[in-house]
């Protein structure tokens, strides 16, 4: 993060929804990503499912404990996209989920998250591939048992590091631009009506 933007965040307050939904979900707004976790307090869950009540981003809620509640924002034809993948749709299936249907893939990694996060049980790998990552990282950080990577970002990368190390460079340009954007006075919904109208022109491109 460059100095500049640093100090923009620092006059912020951190508890804002918009500035939460800027600094997690950046790469998922701006359309470089599919996918994104949103961790936030309790008390903003109706906000951000109004915020994107009418926007072209999706929501599930994964996670709901005492004080925070975890969401998983994502792009629903891309994701499902993504997940009918020959390679991603095999690698589900050795994880235990043997019907393509999102609802019901949902169901069983939220349980397997809880579970996970309750402290009772192993990680659940599909979680990189609900969030978009690269089959071929997955793969390798279940194979290494998460030892052995190349490079470490946003996630653990077992191959093609150069292509992986200027992608997360895009993620943190991203953010900083997000960041930017909120603290001049925009609100997180213009933010993300912008980004769903520059992807709609360049697809009709």
């Amino acid at each position: 993060m460059s100095q500049e933007v640093f100090e923009i965040v620092q006059g912020m307050n951190l508890k804002d929804i918009r500035i939460q939904m800027a600094l997690q979900c950046a790469p998922l707004i701006t359309g470089i990503k599919i996918s994104n976790l949103l961790i936030i307090q309790n008390g903003n869950v109706d906000q951000v499912k109004k915020i994107l009540k009418d926007s072209k981003i999706s929501y599930y809620v994964l996670l709901t404990r005492e004080k925070k509640t975890t969401f998983l924002l994502y792009k629903l034809d891309q994701l499902i996209s993504y997940l009918s993948d020959k390679r991603v749709n095999s690698l589900l299936r050795r994880l235990g989920y043997h019907k393509f249907d999102l609802d019901y893939m949902f169901e069983i990694f939220k349980e397997r998250y809880a579970d996970y996060m309750d402290g009772g049980k192993s990680f659940p790998h599909e979680m990189g591939l609900f969030l978009g990552y690269p089959v071929e990282d997955v793969e390798g950080f279940i194979e290494n048992e998460g030892r052995n990577y190349l490079y470490t970002g946003y996630w653990k990368v077992y191959k093609d590091i150069t292509k992986k190390v200027k992608l997360f460079e895009k993620f943190e340009i991203a953010k900083e631009t997000l960041i930017q954007m909120v603290a001049y006075g925009l609100s997180i919904e213009d933010v993300i009506d912008i980004y769903s109208d520059n992807e709609l022109l360049e697809a009709a491109v």
